[in-house]
């Protein structure tokens, strides 16, 4: 797809004049040009293949995403008329869980990326709760033992994969999430490619230590991981740069690398949450919400995530409380390419709009476990409350109440670890197009739902990190200055409303728990 914003460009006051943002997702690739006023220029996004070798594996082919992170840069910048002079500097912001492993002096991946969403690490999981080893993970870096991390995978890769164990002891075989594999490859792969990464990335692996942002040799012993396949840790805004385009690469020329954020915390920066109780929650595959909790590092006790909000340059870390949810957008897609409901994503909101109420049908889409604030991996999803009275209108309804409720689940649990009650919240992503579902938002809060301008916060976000580090930007409130909002959504149900359907969705999440057991 591509999208051409502004035109033309030849009346640029100066050279680098615009920052770029690759932002690698579950579903897609994009690259993104923002001016200084952080509007979009021009994007190109393609979709890549989603490999589902067996129930509960997800993957994606490395060779394929760098094709596609080559291609969407070479046809924005083409569109929009620019040239590598043109870019004061480029970001990378990523689906960040999603592990490859590599041969430095090939460059092949010795296997298909495992992707967050993958529960075929539900055993290792398991064995480091039984064990006891969970409260170590807990307490150095911030995560419980779950499929959805990085350090699993890596573990499986070495279990399974022939050869890779070896190759990783001898330092040939090294790991990366997607920012590491699309750095070391637009700066040179092969020939000199950087191996780096930063604490945002870093501390989703269950293998970083939240407080030195290191990593840490018991947490990386309890995986069977050698340090030596580790990439090196950097901030993710970083003036020195994590290195430069390659002539021969899709940006052919020496472009500075200089900005690098997970996927959710690009979209917390983008939303320019940079003060500590600010929230923001992104709506894409699946739904995570984040809560600057400024230099201080929180630990929740109601199954949150305590993260890496950022690290600009040489200052303190910025924490996060996350809670992340696995399948939101995605049920939508699965109402779609699954069950032939709709046709299009978008046919969602009018289907669901035909119904005034979702007719006592609940729809509890955990079909890779429960994420925030459970952590089951046990359950599985269930549509509950069927009557032949019901229709496709009332489960498409059901499932977009599902994102609002699991939203809310996150909230409360929120709420309980940090004391802080929500007097907005800030929305992006893609769901957010959906009016009906964000009247749904606000309805289940109890709050109003903001959307700003720009609504595909996650590529601004690793824009600005890239923008900060040169200086392009001189500073956040430059970055506070530029964000607007596009519409507002207020409450419209009243206390009691609220409150019952609320309990029921909670009934309905008990039906999915106890139902699958790991291998």
């Amino acid at each position: 797809m591509l999208r051409r914003v502004r035109g033309p460009f030849e009346e640029a006051t100066s050279m680098a004049d615009f920052v770029g943002a690759v932002d690698q997702g579950t579903t897609s690739t994009r690259f993104m040009i923002f001016d200084q006023g952080g509007e979009e220029v021009a994007r190109h996004q393609l979709e890549h293949e989603q490999i589902l070798p067996r129930a509960g594996w997800v993957e994606h082919d490395p060779a394929e995403i760098w094709e596609r992170t080559r291609t969407v840069i070479e046809a924005a910048s083409r569109e929009a008329g620019l040239g590598p002079s043109d870019l004061a500097a480029v970001g990378v912001t990523n689906q960040r869980e999603t592990a490859v492993v590599w041969n430095r002096r090939t460059g092949r991946p010795y296997h298909n990326a495992i992707v967050w969403q993958d529960t075929r690490t539900d055993r290792i999981a398991a064995a480091l709760e039984r064990d006891g080893k969970g409260e170590v993970i807990r307490r150095k870096a911030g995560l419980p033992p779950a499929t959805y991390f990085s350090g699993g995978k890596i573990q499986w890769i070495l279990e399974n994969v022939d050869g890779v164990r070896e190759a990783a002891e001898a330092g040939d075989a090294i790991f990366g999430t997607i920012d590491t594999w699309i750095l070391w490859n637009l700066t040179g792969g092969t020939d000199g490619g950087v191996h780096v990464t930063d604490p945002t990335n870093a501390s989703r692996t269950m293998l970083m230590d939240l407080t030195t942002l290191d990593w840490d040799d018991e947490l990386l012993s309890l995986f069977g991981v050698p340090r030596a396949m580790l990439p090196e840790i950097l901030p993710s805004s970083h003036p020195g740069l994590y290195g430069t385009t390659r002539p021969d690469g899709p940006l052919a020329g020496e472009v500075g690398l200089a900005g690098d954020l997970g996927d959710q915390q690009a979209a917390t920066v983008g939303q320019v949450c940079f003060t500590p109780g600010q929230a923001k929650n992104t709506y894409g595959t699946g739904n995570f919400l984040l809560l600057n909790t400024g230099t201080e590092l929180v630990r929740s006790s109601h199954g949150l995530l305590t993260t890496v909000c950022y690290q600009f340059a040489d200052a303190p870390p910025v924490y996060a409380l996350e809670g992340s949810i696995a399948v939101t957008g995605s049920a939508i897609q699965w109402l779609r390419d699954q069950l032939g409901l709709i046709e299009t994503a978008a046919d969602t909101e009018p289907l669901a709009a035909s119904v005034p109420d979702n007719g006592g049908v609940y729809f509890v889409p955990a079909f890779s476990g429960l994420f925030a604030p459970y952590w089951r991996s046990d359950a599985r999803g269930a549509v509950v409350g069927l009557s032949r009275y019901n229709t496709k209108a009332h489960i498409a309804r059901a499932t977009l109440e599902a994102i609002c409720y699991q939203t809310r689940d996150v909230v409360e649990a929120m709420r309980a670890d940090s004391g802080v009650e929500l007097d907005v919240l800030r929305v992006d992503g893609g769901v957010t197009a959906n009016d009906l579902c964000m009247q749904i938002q606000a309805d289940i809060l109890g709050v109003p739902v903001s959307r700003p301008v720009v609504a595909e916060t996650t590529a601004l976000g690793a824009a600005y990190a890239a923008g900060l580090a040169v200086g392009f930007w001189k500073s956040t409130d430059d970055l506070a200055r530029n964000w607007h909002e596009s519409k507002r959504w207020h409450p419209t149900w009243d206390h009691d409303h609220r409150d019952k359907s609320y309990e029921t969705w909670k009934k309905a999440v008990t039906r999915t728990l106890d139902w699958h057991e790991p291998d």
